[in-house]
């Protein structure tokens, strides 16, 4: 089963989604599963893990309710306050729904201790008792945060999204690459190769700019560990997701195809039980 392991979908709202600028005003729609399965057979992908974009259990309700609808939708992975007093009770009830795999918060936008408070760590270590995954959502300058939450809570399964936003742009990879080795040699954590066309020149990019830190990415985590996402719809401000697909697809060729199969479908399935 071929899986990208990292997409949206939202009926768009001015207000909650603010965060979508006038420069990416293309993605200022609704973006539903009718929209993506064509796009998926187009591209020989099976399925998809539908991420949250939004802060609320809302959000993590209508995902699953997707995935109750649309056979593409593989699994979800929510949302929920991890500082709720009420946290446990509110796991348990979601745990009863099959599709939903793990949670995430949109970290990025938080001070950069936010993944070392204890509050947080607390609420994350409660994850493993249900099984439930947690997704990395950081810039760089966030990285050593990530790296003590992980290593404080090694019970839980951990995926860096978009291999934590290198800076592209830029071409500098030692203030990225110094963290992301050691967040690397923690067996727990894992990585996805997604969301790097929009850390890249969006009208400029090139393949061999994303180079450096796909090289780094197979050197420091290995094949098991790594896993294709699109970003979906986030992506159409730089790329379309063939020409997504294409730049993580090409790279890995010569790898072969059981390297082809794990980064594309079953290092992702293992991961999130699809």
């Amino acid at each position: 089963m071929t899986i990208d392991a990292h997409q949206h979908f939202w009926q768009y709202n001015p207000v909650r989604d603010s965060w979508i600028t006038d420069d990416m005003a293309v993605i200022r729609r609704d973006f539903l599963p009718e929209d993506l399965e064509p796009v998926l057979q187009q591209n020989g992908i099976d399925g998809c893990v539908a991420v949250q974009a939004s802060q609320s259990l809302e959000e993590t309700w209508f995902l699953m309710q997707l995935a109750q609808a649309y056979d593409i939708v593989k699994g979800v992975v929510g949302w929920v306050d991890l500082t709720a007093a009420d946290l446990r009770d509110q796991l348990t009830d979601l745990a009863q729904h099959s599709a939903l795999k793990g949670f995430r918060h949109v970290a990025q936008a938080e001070p950069d201790d936010f993944l070392t408070r204890p509050a947080i760590v607390k609420g994350i270590r409660q994850l493993a008792e249900f099984g439930f995954t947690y997704d990395i959502l950081i810039y760089p300058n966030q990285l050593k945060a990530a790296l003590h939450l992980v290593r404080e809570v090694p019970e839980v399964n951990f995926v860096i999204d978009h291999m934590a936003k290198p800076y592209v742009k830029t071409g500098e990879i030692t203030r990225w690459s110094n963290f992301m080795t050691q967040l690397a040699a923690q067996p727990n954590v894992s990585c996805k190769l997604s969301g790097l066309v929009t850390e890249a020149d969006w009208q400029h990019w090139s393949k061999r700019d994303f180079f450096p830190y796909l090289n780094f990415a197979f050197e420091s985590f290995g094949p098991d560990r790594l896993m294709f996402g699109s970003d979906w719809p986030v992506c159409l401000v730089a790329a379309n997701y063939t020409q997504v697909k294409t730049l993580i697809e090409e790279y890995v060729d010569p790898w072969g195809n059981d390297v082809r199969d794990k980064v594309f479908g079953t290092n992702a399935t293992t991961f999130y039980r699809l």
